[in-house]
């Protein structure tokens, strides 16, 4: 594609690949190979030394990948993107790349399950200590941060309470410290948030689920400057090792092809899902950026986010066995625990994605018994409500 700025939809089809590079494709091949041949032995070792670009062994770059990794990261308006074979891979690698023994990282008042459970294991094995923080304002900020908080790690939408985080001021109090701030975009997608735009230095993606949009990837992807990954890629990724396949990468092309069209769609069935549940007898909470009992949500979506989103968090009135009943009776929305589908999935954050935060973290994060995440998928939005209507008819 030509060196022009086109808008989100158009790069996210043509942005980052030349087909005249290789043999005018029109869509980017795949390099299923392991390694890759050298012209002579001297060609290695210049490869090896980096005196000279190419490819060398697919752990270490491959050129479907590379696709994926430049359109990514001109997606997310960073300078550099690099793939994982995971989400955790992504989060392991960048906590790792940035910290020491003896460090802190303040991340926002929740986080994903596994998340959680990475800081405990940096906590117990390597001393790396962590802090949850509100982020409401500067004044809270800057009175969390210690001398030796190496970076601040945030969710916005937090995953599951979907409460939101002011990305331009959480960048602004650690731009005074010279502490990177790394986001977890998976629920936006860059489609609806940016967070490099609004001053944040790293952004991760769990790529297996808007990114993919078919369920069929296990994926991760980090975005951010030259120079950071380029650091991250030498170490953290290629001595662990956690490098996505050709062919994974392959597939997230194919899914980014059809993001801002799947995105409008999930947008739009979930807010007419809210508009259904916020006034349903039997649903006690709700909570979608927008609409939310958290100050100051709305302003900062609408700062931030393009639209909402297509997650949904909402109690039931009753206890852990009345959620429970409730997924039991539904018979179109699957449950299961990823989102961003083109299936609707409902999954109970206390006893699933979350069950390894303790109890007392979990309630403190909002993670009550009665809460349910449900990932609105493509369908129907009418057929989505009357699968919930009849399923709260049931309890």
């Amino acid at each position: 594609m030509e060196n022009k700025n086109y808008r989100f939809e158009t790069e996210a089809i043509h942005s980052g690949y030349h087909s005249d590079e290789h043999k005018g494709s029109l869509v980017p091949p795949l390099y299923q190979t392991s390694t890759f041949t050298f012209s002579s032995a001297e060609q290695g070792e210049r490869r090896f030394a980096g005196q000279e670009e190419g490819f060398i062994y697919s752990r270490l770059g491959n050129p479907t990948v590379k696709v994926l990794e430049d359109r990514m990261a001109h997606l997310e308006r960073g300078e550099a993107g690099l793939a994982f074979s995971s989400g955790m891979a992504a989060v392991s690698a960048v906590l790792t790349a940035l910290t020491k023994t003896g460090d802190h990282i303040l991340c926002s008042q929740g986080v994903y399950g596994c998340t959680f459970g990475l800081l405990e294991l940096l906590k117990s094995k390597y001393n790396i200590d962590h802090d949850f923080s509100a982020m409401t304002s500067s004044e809270t900020l800057e009175n969390e941060l210690r001398p030796n908080t190496s970076c601040i790690y945030i969710e916005t939408p937090i995953n599951p309470t979907m409460q939101l985080v002011d990305l331009e001021m959480a960048a602004s109090v650690a731009k005074q410290r010279g502490i990177p701030v790394v986001v977890d975009n998976t629920f936006c997608s860059p489609y609806l948030q940016t967070p490099i735009s609004h001053g944040c230095d790293i952004v991760m993606h769990s790529a297996t689920k808007y990114i993919c949009g078919h369920g069929d990837v296990i994926a991760g992807l980090v975005i951010g400057t030259s120079e950071f990954i380029k650091r991250v890629a030498k170490t953290t990724q290629k001595d662990f090792g956690g490098t996505i396949s050709p062919f994974d990468a392959w597939l997230l092309l194919r899914g980014l092809k059809t993001l801002p069209v799947r995105m409008d769609r999930h947008c739009e069935n979930a807010s007419m899902l809210v508009e259904y549940l916020k006034t349903h007898p039997k649903v006690e909470t709700l909570y979608f950026p927008g609409f939310s009992d958290y100050e100051n949500d709305t302003k900062i979506m609408h700062k931030q986010m393009k639209k909402p989103g297509g997650l949904i968090s909402f109690t039931i009135k009753g206890t852990k066995e009345t959620a429970q009943l409730f997924m039991n009776h539904l018979r179109l929305i699957k449950i299961a625990v990823s989102l961003g589908d083109a299936e609707t999935l409902i999954q109970h954050p206390a006893t699933m994605t979350h069950a390894v935060v303790p109890k007392e973290e979990r309630r403190k994060m909002g993670i009550e018994d009665t809460l349910l995440r449900l990932s609105v998928g493509l369908e129907a939005w009418e057929d989505i409500k009357e699968d919930l209507e009849q399923a709260l008819q049931n309890i």
